[in-house]
């Protein structure tokens, strides 16, 4: 099938993907990671075809060496991918959650309830854990998938899919075509132009990649072009402390989106050159008061500047940040307050690392991605980001007619 009949399909199995009950779906789980664990083999044989091809693409520069890095597919990622389905079933069902109940009169009561979008498609680059992830969150929430990964990784995606798809084949009543997987380039520019079947665009990968993908489609689009964050020391921060959380911020993850890229420091705070030693000690450059504070590093750099207040950190991180995770490190209750209330990004933070900003810490199971959207979901994507809601009014027959000409009225109470 070509890209426009593959989301044709992907549609049609949304629909019927509305009212599935959360048994079927826990069920059809169960069989995808028993399958996965079944032929997990079978998808080490395909990860070992990609990492012998993708080794001339690290020598030619297409690709980074922390790219391949994520590319490799071992028995504890296998482990992690098992285990993230397993935490998707125990997960209570996102969809037809009753937000609230209002009378609008009597015998006429309105529900705002949870449901899914429809079809999402997800482009990512290596890391091809990730088609278990999106899968089995698409599964639980109720919606179908298009999946896009990195060329470096299309053997194992395949193999992947393949096995994710014979697993959901066996289960009596699940839609065909709700997980899909497309390879080309050219699937991603068609992909992007079928928002007459596509809900939901999420990119996974580099500035660049969801730079071009929010630039070309007119389907919303759920994620983040950078992760600058940014950690506030207050001059009342613990010395020991937080020499120790700004070094896990840089260097357990230098390459990560929540990863601190910019250190502000109170210019009272007593141990500042303490501090630059830790981190120098850890690997990390300096880069004191660089030109440009909108540098993304994803290495262990790090920029430094003293400030003179916590309102001054504020309007530094409001102008420079992306809006991801930025946190203080304070002792000051005001202060504290003041940052968390004011800062303007997804994750805000008090005295703790900025790599605490994950679906998986935050218990969501897993994450289909981190959104600095201001739409109906921020920050690390887990299942309730997958499903949107739709008002449900049950009345008695009633008509318009009369509470226009002012005969009837609204009582508008919740219940």
């Amino acid at each position: 099938m070509d890209i426009k009949d593959i989301a044709k399909a992907a549609k049609e199995a949304s629909l019927e993907l509305l009212g599935a009950p959360e048994e079927l779906k826990n069920l059809a789980l169960k069989k995808v990671k028993e399958n996965i664990e079944k032929n997990k083999d079978e998808i080490f044989a395909a990860n070992k075809k990609d990492l012998d091809e993708a080794k001339s693409l690290v020598d030619s520069g297409e690709i980074t060496s922390s790219t391949y890095a994520r590319l490799k597919l071992d028995e504890n990622k296998m482990r992690d991918m098992l285990k993230g389905i397993e935490d998707v079933i125990s997960l209570k069902d996102p969809v037809n959650k009753v937000f609230w109940t209002k009378e609008l009169d009597e015998g006429l009561i309105l529900k705002k309830i949870s449901c899914p979008i429809g079809v999402i498609g997800v482009i990512f680059e290596a890391r091809p854990d990730v088609i278990s992830q999106i899968a089995s969150l698409a599964i639980k929430s109720g919606n179908a998938v298009i999946l896009k990964g990195g060329k470096e990784s299309n053997n194992t995606n395949a193999a992947i899919e393949k096995i994710i798809n014979e697993a959901l084949n066996t289960v009596e009543n699940f839609p065909k075509n709700a997980i899909n997987l497309v390879f080309s380039r050219d699937d991603i520019k068609a992909l992007l132009e079928l928002d007459e079947y596509v809900d939901l665009i999420i990119p996974r990968g580099s500035n660049k990649l969801v730079k071009y993908i929010q630039e070309n489609t007119k389907i919303p689009v759920l994620g983040h072009a950078s992760g600058i964050c940014h950690i506030f020391v207050d001059k009342s921060a613990k010395v020991d402390l937080a020499k120790k959380v700004c070094v896990d911020a840089k260097i357990q993850y230098p390459s990560a989106c929540n990863a601190v890229e910019t250190i502000l420091v109170h210019k009272d705070f007593s141990a500042i050159e303490e501090l630059k030693k830790a981190l120098c000690n850890a690997g990390v450059k300096i880069v004191e008061n660089p030109q440009d504070f909108s540098i993304e590093y994803g290495d262990k750099i790090v920029s430094f500047k003293l400030v003179n207040s916590v309102d001054e950190a504020i309007k530094h991180i409001n102008k420079y940040g992306s809006g991801h995770t930025d946190s203080i490190l304070s002792e000051n209750k005001n202060n504290v307050e003041k940052f968390m209330n004011y800062v303007d990004s997804a994750g805000v933070y008090h005295n703790v690392s900025t790599r605490f900003s994950d679906g998986f810490r935050y218990g969501f199971g897993a994450e289909v991605g981190i959104s600095t959207n201001k739409t109906h979901a921020r920050g690390p994507v887990g299942l309730d980001g997958l499903t949107i809601y739709k008002y449900k009014l049950f009345g008695a027959y009633q008509t318009v007619e009369p509470y226009a000409k002012g005969e009837k009225t609204f009582t508008h109470r919740f219940i």
